[in-house]
């Protein structure tokens, strides 16, 4: 058993991971930037540590003040979280040489599903259906030209060390490929100090669909089913639900057997999620593995009745697991509640909260780590909290969470509750017909 876990994050995924210590018995630290010295995370925790300015670079990616704040503190296991170095191979190896246990995979798992293209070729090799494209790294623009017009245009340039959307151009047309090019491999390099890119096939009316894992240090690997998160917004998250209105049993053995061939192939040793591609016919292909824990996580556990925090922490104590696949029995959706303003192309609205009523009742989740008279930064993510309903039915799911949204007030910035409130009436999204397209066409009223 752990003693003391650090957690190297911020706001509800930090105090999220406090609460599961706290069921544990586990004494939790928790660090923070100069922006972030009010946030909840901060006064939940047993301790506190400045680490550092606003930046992100001067605190929640800073390694050495994060190690020294372990130092200080006599923390014996580091949690991170999503995002900043949640998938850091760097990170995770120097908790290794300093002898603290990083609550996730080991740096040489991180590194292979990392780089997309050693990923692509990792799956391959495991005989994980992928999307036909490049071989490798694209080496000049007439390289691109000639493989789609071999592959047939629309084609999707990605960037290798990518996420997030970064580094990414769907290509319709030869004449659109010399700018896409150029402005992807700008971009990439821009955000990720690597403008290495790939070429895939484009796949018209996907559905994007995730599988859940979990493997353990003895090699013993299971799915707990499936998420679809195919309501985005420039590549972007906001609606996640399972089971998937697309998924059929024959669809679901299939790729939760793909989704645990990807873990095997690198004796995977954590929580982690495995991502596809599923197209119109019911054809899916990988697209990554994120081998941390995953914001939409919250939906799995309602279905499924489990504490995935807790499954993650007692797997790097190195327990073993049941290695029993799960199938959900329960419909459970989560709403993204972001400070942006819905109706100006949901541009960022930091400032104080000024009246912060959350829902509640049957069937109701709400993780989030802010209150009345907090003040969201400008220099994070956005988003502010998670609404996660939870029912019999996928119907009652739905209208659950309308009841919810409308119950929700958070008033003194502008938030993404109208935006989820007319979804859950839209009459296409309640039937299920519905892709990664499907906010193009959607207006706001």
């Amino acid at each position: 058993m752990f003693k003391k876990v650090l957690i190297a994050n911020r706001g509800e995924i930090a105090l999220r991971v406090i609460r599961t210590c706290r069921e544990m018995g586990i004494k939790t630290v928790a660090v923070y930037s100069t922006a972030d010295r009010d946030s909840l995370h901060v006064r939940f925790a047993d301790e506190a540590v400045c680490i550092g300015k606003h930046q992100s670079s001067e605190s929640y990616l800073n390694i050495p003040h994060l190690m020294a704040a372990v130092e200080i503190t006599n923390a014996d296991a580091i949690h991170p979280g999503y995002g900043f170095l949640a998938e850091n191979a760097k990170f995770a190896q120097i908790c290794a040489d300093h002898g603290i246990k990083f609550i996730g995979p080991t740096p040489e798992m991180i590194t292979k599903m990392g780089d997309k293209m050693t990923a692509k070729e990792t799956m391959i090799a495991a005989g994980v259906p992928i999307i036909p494209g490049s071989q490798g790294l694209l080496q000049s623009l007439d390289e691109a030209r000639f493989l789609a017009k071999e592959m047939g245009y629309p084609v999707i340039l990605k960037a290798t060390a990518g996420g997030g959307g970064k580094g990414m151009r769907v290509v319709w047309s030869d004449g659109e490929m010399e700018r896409a090019y150029n402005t992807a491999k700008a971009e990439a390099g821009a955000a990720f100090k690597n403008d290495g890119i790939y070429m895939e096939k484009f796949i018209e009316e996907p559905r994007h669909i995730e599988i859940q894992v979990a493997g353990d240090r003895y090699g013993t690997v299971c799915h707990l089913s499936e998420r679809d998160c195919s309501i985005q917004r420039r590549h972007q998250k906001l609606v996640e639900e399972s089971p998937s209105p697309f998924m059929t049993p024959d669809l679901r053995k299939r790729m939760g057997d793909a989704a645990k061939k990807a873990a095997q192939a690198i004796n995977y040793e954590s929580v982690g999620t495995v991502e596809f591609l599923v197209d119109k016919h019911r054809n899916f292909y990988f697209m990554e593995m994120n081998t941390r824990i995953q914001v939409e996580h919250c939906v799995t556990e309602e279905v499924i009745n489990y504490d995935l925090i807790k499954e993650q922490i007692k797997i790097a104590m190195g327990e073993a697991i049941s290695g029993r696949d799960y199938e959900p029995q329960l419909h459970a959706i989560e709403c993204r509640i972001n400070a942006e303003d819905p109706y100006n192309d949901f541009r960022p609205s930091p400032g104080k909260i000024t009246v912060l009523h959350q829902p509640g009742g049957h069937g109701v989740r709400v993780d989030s780590h802010v209150y009345a008279g907090y003040v969201i930064p400008p220099y994070y993510d956005s988003m502010i909290g998670k609404l996660i309903t939870v029912a019999r039915t996928r119907e009652e799911a739905i209208d659950t969470m309308y009841r919810a949204l409308s119950e929700y007030v958070i008033e003194g910035v502008k938030t993404t509750i109208p935006f989820h409130l007319q979804l859950m009436q839209d009459e296409r999204f309640r039937s299920g017909d519905f892709n990664t397209k499907f906010l193009e066409t959607f207006k706001m009223k």
